[in-house]
């Protein structure tokens, strides 16, 4: 069976003058599932080119990415992605399996590491992604390279990581692992670390004018988190 990108004939486009990227995405474990967040600021070098960006996507059923750094690359990349592991599943009657995929991940980074290297391009994701056959939660992060890291608890990447990282390992030592506390505790947590984000890095958008994203993943799938819920806990974040 050939591959998918050999079939499509799949090419990276070619870089852009002034690239537009995208910054603070967070990924936590609850007890049933994982919660993942991101800002929706885009920005090329010192301006704000738009504040919808969709950094959040879901590659299929199972596995959730969130994507930082060139905003235009990552999209390209991830809709490749997805269309592979459905391509999988059509010509093998099965699905493909969670190591298969975090494999097609890191090629992909790989494969875009010659252009990441010159300046253009970089794509740094998060992934989190269940297992049907262990029961199993995974939280992903990747280097340049396609090197891949797992975390049991937790995940972020882009500029505004940097300022939150020590605030995961805090809230864990002082109220509990992230996969033993409830929905409602981890998301207030979550959004309070973004919030913290967008106040220390300015390419990291706040909640004043445009919601973040935020996509649950559970064991019955994936799902945007509804306005009503999401308004309620940004409110009490901001106040």
């Amino acid at each position: 069976m050939k591959p998918f990108a050999e079939l499509v004939d799949f090419r990276l486009p070619p870089p852009l003058e002034q690239e537009v990227h995208g910054t603070t995405v967070l990924a936590v474990r609850y007890d049933a599932g994982v919660i993942v967040i991101a800002d929706r600021r885009a920005t090329a070098g010192n301006l704000i080119m738009f504040d919808q960006a969709e950094k959040i996507m879901a590659l299929d059923d199972s596995t959730v990415i969130a994507i930082s750094g060139a905003f235009a690359r990552s999209v390209e990349i991830c809709r490749f992605l997805g269309h592979s592991f459905k391509y999988y599943r059509r010509m093998a009657l099965a699905e493909m399996s969670r190591e298969g995929k975090l494999a097609e991940i890191s090629k992909a980074l790989a494969d875009n590491a010659p252009m990441a290297m010159q300046g253009f391009g970089v794509f740094l994701p998060i992934v989190a992604a269940y297992d049907h056959k262990t029961d199993d939660f995974g939280l992903y992060f990747f280097d340049g390279a396609g090197a891949r890291f797992q975390n049991k608890e937790y995940a972020c990447a882009g500029s505004g990581s940097e300022r939150i990282r020590g605030v995961f390992e805090y809230l864990s030592r002082s109220r509990g692992a992230w996969a033993t506390r409830p929905f409602e505790e981890v998301l207030h947590d979550g959004l309070e670390m973004l919030d913290i984000a967008a106040d220390l890095d300015s390419a990291t958008g706040g909640f004043n004018k445009v919601m973040p994203i935020v996509r649950v993943l559970d064991r019955e799938g994936s799902r945007v988190l509804d306005d009503s819920t999401l308004k309620k806990v940004v409110k009490q974040v901001l106040r």
